[in-house]
């Protein structure tokens, strides 16, 4: 109520213009975005930036998805996702992980994205302890902001050329005050990958504690080291562990403007990750859930062409990479990114920005991804050999030039 002759409008006045909660306002604006606004409209610009390949979605994936839409399938589906889409991913998870996954303990979700916000809004409060390996994919540190969570780093470092954790520096970051552990592996930038001899010691650690393990799998189908069966906690967990693996079709089939996920959590929780699927997207499109149904009965020997093409590109710009004089490059064991630095520069952002405008040459910034990772560069593999090969030239020649 109005007091001292002031009106309604005369608060509404004073309190300025109408703002969103500061927890929404704090976000960080996406610095690969910011380079990229910058570049768009460049002529011949040679783009390396985003996370997605060049090659359009297999056929046989867009021809399922354009049969079914031809068939109308353009209903609401179970919150959790349509029957058949649940059961081929339980096939799917299976086949790659030894064990059994019933379709009523997976949950289909409009992207990766929004199976990370999802799983987070399941189990995080307000002012909750969040650990995090980092650099990271800036979307899955942003999430735990975004539910009001306090968050840790524990970050990766670089030694002899390649990125390393160390274990006892996290698992001492995991306290009893701890709600909840973020983990990408193959990671976003860096390439790097979690040894298998520390999954174990970790998983255990979160059981004693009774911290939850949320891990973002997007790549694990594009892990180098251990192509035959990825290193996925989902091999080594119980039904019972607080346990979240998050996927999503966009990297391993090539789908990433399908906007098409996973989750995997126990089964205790999967109740309310329908309700909360409900309140955010209620489902995803069914003629799409079609095409994943023909992407998961294809993945053996698609995937097993992509992971070898990939790894063959990644070799290819890293050695491009590390015969330019001035250049320090960091070998990914996994994912589709090569992480280099020019030796003398430390601000990626502004770096980024010359090489469009001096080399036309359009890479993310470091920083998009943590301090970890400041005054580095990500390069995404993920192209045609003779568009990588044309960004290594423009980049040598840009060196030769004096940088």
């Amino acid at each position: 109520m109005a007091r001292d002759g002031q009106t309604i409008s005369d608060f509404a006045t004073a309190a300025g213009p109408p703002l969103a909660r500061a927890a929404a306002r704090d976000l960080a604006v996406s610095q690969v975005r910011e380079v990229a606004n910058a570049g768009f409209g460049a002529p011949d610009l040679a783009k390396f930036w985003f996370g997605e390949g060049d090659q359009p979605t297999p056929a046989f994936i867009r021809e399922a998805a354009a049969q079914a839409l031809a068939e109308g399938r353009t209903f609401y589906t179970h919150n959790r996702g349509a029957a058949d889409l649940r059961e081929a991913l339980g096939d799917y998870l299976q086949g790659l992980h030894g064990r059994a996954f019933h379709p009523d303990g997976v949950s289909i979700t409009s992207g990766g994205v929004s199976a990370l916000m999802i799983a987070m809004q399941a189990v995080l409060d307000p002012g909750d302890h969040v650990v995090a390996v980092t650099p990271v994919w800036p979307n899955l540190v942003e999430i735990p902001r975004i539910l009001s969570a306090r968050l840790t780093r524990v970050g990766l470092r670089v030694d002899d050329g390649v990125w390393r954790l160390d274990l006892h520096e996290l698992l001492s970051a995991i306290t009893p005050g701890t709600r909840l552990v973020l983990l990408n592996s193959p990671n976003n930038p860096t390439g790097w990958v979690l040894p298998p001899e520390d999954r174990a010691p970790l998983l255990d650690h979160c059981r004693r504690l009774g911290v939850w393990l949320l891990t973002d799998d997007v790549y694990e189908r594009l892990d180098f080291t251990s192509p035959g069966a990825p290193g996925s906690f989902l091999t080594l967990g119980d039904p019972d562990d607080r346990l979240i693996s998050a996927n999503s079709f966009s990297k391993g089939w090539r789908m990433t403007g399908w906007r098409l996920g996973w989750l995997v959590a126990p089964p205790s929780l999967e109740p309310e990750i329908g309700k909360l699927l409900e309140f955010n997207t209620s489902c995803p499109p069914d003629f799409l859930q079609a095409g994943g149904v023909a992407a998961l009965r294809g993945a053996g020997p698609y995937i097993d062409d992509l992971r070898h093409e990939l790894a063959a590109r990644r070799d290819r710009l890293w050695t491009g990479l590390a015969a330019i004089p001035g250049i320090e490059a960091a070998r990914p064991d996994g994912g589709m990114y090569v992480l280099f630095r020019v030796v003398g520069e430390t601000r990626s952002v502004a770096l980024a920005k010359r090489l469009i405008a001096e080399a036309g040459l359009g890479l993310a910034p470091g920083a998009a991804f943590g301090s970890e990772s400041e005054g580095w560069l990500r390069w995404c593999f993920a192209t045609e050999e003779a568009a990588m090969d044309k960004g290594l030239s423009r980049l040598a020649r840009w060196m030769q030039r004096g940088g």
